[in-house]
């Protein structure tokens, strides 16, 4: 028989950033209310960039969210380059690629290990594992560490990095004061890398061993994200989408208004948005989707070994292509390293602009696809600036799960403390970055 009557009211779910609430009222059967509410207030940061310099652009849109902030940083000085008319150099294109793999396996590892893994082992956090998982918790650590060191060699520092500017970098990795130096920090990084080769297998084995606790839930929606015809995308790339039934578009990343079309809901201070079906997901699930046959090898391995197959339509599993892509980070990091030690470094001056104008830049964060636009005068002064984040992209999506899971855990006859931790689970999966989507508040003034 079917739960009757349920009332959920999750005031800030937790292990996420920012602050978002589930409300379920359920009377004699009736769904009456069902909703994810993002209640933070606006952050204005297009309209803090208007009147800068193009070279203080990046570092004021990095601050949208620490968590991303190199990509933010990276969609940043795209769209000002693309705007500026500077075509970047090859060894600037490989050192940002390495850079933008850092902080997705940084990002993921956090993910995976300290916000997700708790519900599959059946605690409230990470702390009680300690005591009962005490090799796994310092697994985490060394990985986190990993990633950490990985960006603050390429850009100076994991958070906000500092050395990554428009037209290239300021600075060689680890702050080298030579190319021969600079190229000693690449090699200890790669042997680094490899060196966690063993913590990804243990990893995997551990998702296997829990792979029963993710549900089963599933609802066939859009994907999009970045799709590059050179390898998976990530850096950089066209706007692509897939279909449920498999069908698949290009778009050239300037159209990116008319693929995510935000719009605004009463109970968000956060847009929503959606494309051509009334939401769809962004993030590693959907770069999978989109990619899959692009991913490094070794990363497909370890997919295979999990089950993982495409089309996957089930949210809860993005939090295991994380975990592949974090795998896929390593490896492509290794070969980027290889190649730039192959053409060999050089102590290269960033490209001066050519002209000011319009430009579009996008990346791919841990959470989906980001999107920067701006706008400069003949001085090089913003007058312009537009923002859309990932997890504004993904709330549409959250809702239409929500309105989709509960009737089936309604009709499995769940308690309400298991629904609320089905729900919980759920906005986890996307690993949601709820304050850095919430950038617009529209106002009406009454006299």
């Amino acid at each position: 028989m079917a739960t009757q009557n349920a009332k959920i009211d999750v005031h800030h779910v937790t292990r996420v950033e920012g602050h978002g609430n589930i409300v379920v009222n359920v009377t004699d059967g009736t769904i009456e209310k069902c909703e994810w509410q993002v209640p933070e207030a606006p952050r204005f940061f297009e309209a803090m960039v208007r009147g800068r310099h193009y070279s203080e652009v990046a570092r004021i849109t990095s601050r949208i969210c620490g968590i991303c902030s190199v990509g933010h940083t990276l969609a940043s000085l795209k769209a000002s380059e693309a705007a500026l008319g500077i075509e970047i150099s090859q060894q600037t294109d490989l050192l940002r690629r390495l850079l933008k793999h850092a902080e997705n396996f940084d990002s993921h590892i956090l993910h995976v290990y300290f916000l997700v893994a708790p519900d599959l082992l059946g605690v409230p956090s990470v702390f009680p594992l300690v005591p009962t998982h005490g090799d796994v918790v310092k697994r985490a650590l060394r990985m986190k560490r990993l990633g950490h060191e990985w960006g603050t060699c390429i850009g100076g520092r994991t958070t906000h990095p500092t050395r990554a500017v428009v037209g290239g970098f300021a600075s060689l990795p680890g702050g080298a004061r030579s190319v021969r130096e600079a190229e000693d920090n690449l090699r200890e990084l790669k042997e680094k890398l490899l060196g966690a080769v063993p913590d990804a297998v243990a990893t995997f084995e551990l998702l296997g061993e829990l792979a029963g606790g993710i549900p089963p839930f599933t609802r066939p929606t859009e994907y999009i994200g970045l799709v590059d015809d050179k390898e998976y995308g990530l850096y950089d790339g066209k706007i692509g989408c897939v279909m449920p039934d498999g069908t698949r578009e290009l778009f050239e990343v300037s159209d990116y208004r008319s693929v995510t079309n935000e719009y605004m809901t009463d109970q968000s201070t956060a847009k929503f948005a959606k494309h051509n079906m009334d939401s769809y997901m962004a993030g590693a699930l959907a770069r999978i989707n989109l990619n899959y046959d692009r991913l490094h090898p070794e990363a497909m391995k370890l997919a295979e070994g999990l089950g993982f197959k495409t089309l996957c339509f089930n949210p809860y599993m993005n939090s295991v292509a994380q975990f592949i892509e974090a795998v896929h980070n390593v490896y492509m990091s290794v070969g980027y390293i290889d190649q730039l030690l192959e053409i060999g470094l050089k102590d290269e001056k960033p490209v001066e602009p050519t002209r000011f104008g319009r430009g579009v830049g996008a990346t791919e964060v841990p959470r989906g696809i980001l999107f920067h636009e701006y706008e400069y005068d003949q001085e090089g002064f913003c007058t312009k600036g537009n923002c859309i984040i990932p997890t504004n992209q993904n709330h549409g999506n959250i809702q239409r799960d929500f309105d989709a899971l509960v009737p089936e855990l309604l009709a499995m006859d769940k308690t309400e403390k298991e629904m609320e931790l089905m729900l919980e689970m759920l906005v986890r999966a996307y690993d949601p970055c709820i304050s850095c989507s919430t950038h617009y508040l529209d106002v009406t003034f009454k006299k």
